[in-house]
Order: structure tokens, then sequence, then C-alpha cells
């Protein structure tokens, strides 16, 4: 019998062999996905931590999201999910130094639209050195099935990232 590969414990894995920390700003997973990293025994080698920022007000003043942007697009935004990676990177600084890698969760899980964006519209943000991507998702099925994928997803893009490609 083959044994299932565990991602996330190989993300785990390449993070703390690669001496790089990681930091979660999460929305629509509200947690799950801090969940998912800290899963792992030795994870608090590279995981710095998490901050569920799931009131809007809440990704300006814990993360730094500009609020004219918030304003005007709403926080299911591309651009919202970058924001919310910078600044958690910052936000949970360990020694004086802020983490290696950023990961950010915004969306609409259900069971209603959000700021006119379908159920199922979801945005990744990363953010590595000065640079930050948005991976757009457009997911199915019910909130928690919603919310699930996005963790994996999530997994799958910093795995993505360390391993030198660009997130998509």
């Amino acid at each position: 019998m083959t044994a299932v590969p565990d991602l996330t414990a190989d993300l785990i894995g390449a993070l703390t062999a690669a001496g790089l920390t990681i930091a979660v700003a999460e929305s629509l997973t509200g947690g799950l996905l801090t969940a998912e990293l800290i899963r792992i025994p030795g994870a608090s080698l590279c995981v710095n931590g998490g901050v569920v920022a799931y009131q809007t007000e809440l990704k300006h003043t814990l993360l730094g999201v500009d609020p004219a942007l918030l304003a005007e697009h709403g926080p299911v935004h591309p651009e919202v999910a970058i924001q919310m990676a910078r600044g958690v990177r910052t936000r949970l600084s360990t020694a004086g130094r802020a983490a290696d890698l950023g990961i950010a969760t915004t969306g609409a899980a259900g069971p209603d639209p959000q700021g006119g964006h379908p159920v199922g519209t979801v945005f990744l943000g990363l953010s590595r050195g000065g640079e930050g991507w948005a991976i757009p998702l457009r997911l199915a099925g019910d909130r928690a099935a919603i919310r699930a994928q996005t963790v994996a997803r999530a997994v799958e893009a910093v795995h993505t990232l360390i391993a030198g490609s660009r997130p998509e």
C-alpha cells in the first residue's frame, strides 16, 4: 500500500529546511489555514502565526490594508489579498524580523454573495520580499467545501512559491 502524500507536511519540511518563516492572514478561512499548518509537528520552527481579520475594518487596523481600497472595492479583491499578505509579514515579525512569506485568504464562502461577488470567489494573496501575487479562485460547493478548498489551494500556492515558480 502506498502512503498518501501530505502536502502540508512537505511544505513545513521545505520551509524548515530553507530556514524560511511564514505568517498567515485569514478572512473566509477563519483560522483553518493556520490550523492546517500547525497540525504538523515542528511547525513552530517556521510558522510565526496567524491573524483572523474577518471584519473588513480589521483588514485595515490589523493588517494595514489601504482603507481607500477597502472602501472602493470591499474585502473581496486581489489587491486586498496582496496587502493582507504583506501586512501580516510585518505584523507577525519575530526578533524584529518580518516573516519571509505571507499568505492571505479573502473571498465569499457563502451562503450569500459578498459585495457583488458570487459565492466561491476567492483570492489568495502571497508576499515574499518586495513581491506580491494574487491568485484568483472560482470554487464550487457549500461553505465548508469552499473553505476547505481554499486551505488546500493556499498550501499548494506556498509550496509552488518556495519551489521557485510563480504562484498561479
